[in-house]
């Protein structure tokens, strides 16, 4: 286990600058007064989910092996890191969307919460599926980093480079594309969308730690 904690500390050590980026745009994003809608700051808080792969596979996991931690170690470390990071920014955002943009009397304030349906749920349950989302896409983006070097990742880009030039501008196969981003993001019904984005992160850690195996320090 103390590997494990090892691992954690680590990435978020590393990722210090996302972090501190990520607090100055929350800080310094503005709308003009003028405008009668305004984006919520909480939705910025995104930008950490966003930035944290590409610093823990690309930065750390050539050191981590160098101090003797194991890819066993490297993989649960990453995976609690994306764990504790979603389950943080869910609370951020849910905080600054029921204490903050409430504040702001003038505009309408867009926030992910309100925008996907997941705020019709209730704080709570709003709260575990912003955590479950969040959590499917920095696993998406780690495994999709880690093939980079290999062909079945340049297969992975050009397989889903094509699905947007072919699915966005065919009308019945846009729907399908609609459909999954429905299903994955803009859901309303909780039980469903978490058990979907759930579903979609163990594959992926699966998937993620196949690649793992073969990976070279």
């Amino acid at each position: 286990m103390k590997p494990v904690l090892t691992v954690i500390k680590r990435n978020f050590a590393s990722n210090l600058i996302a972090l501190i980026i990520t607090i100055l745009v929350v800080l310094l994003s503005t709308t003009s007064s003028d405008a009668s809608i305004s984006i919520s700051r909480g939705n910025y808080t995104y930008l950490y989910m966003l930035m944290m792969p590409f610093f823990i596979v690309y930065f750390n996991f050539s050191k981590l092996i160098h101090l003797n931690a194991t890819k066993k170690d490297y993989f649960w470390g990453s995976i609690l890191t994306y764990i504790i990071a979603a389950a943080s920014i869910s609370m951020v955002n849910t905080f600054i969307h029921l204490v903050i943009d409430p504040m702001n009397q003038t505009q309408i304030v867009i926030n992910l919460l309100e925008l996907c349906g997941w705020w019709e749920n209730g704080v709570f349950v709003a709260f575990f599926q912003q955590f479950a989302f969040l959590l499917m896409v920095a696993v998406f983006l780690h495994v999709l980093l880690s093939m980079q070097s290999y062909w079945y990742g340049w297969l992975t880009n050009a397989v889903l480079v094509a699905i947007i030039c072919v699915f966005v501008p065919i009308q019945p196969l846009r729907q399908i594309l609609v459909s999954f981003f429905k299903l994955i993001m803009f859901n309303g019904n909780a039980l469903l969308h978490i058990s979907v984005c759930l579903s979609i992160s163990m594959v992926l850690a699966l998937v993620g730690l196949a690649v793992l195996k073969r990976r070279s320090i």
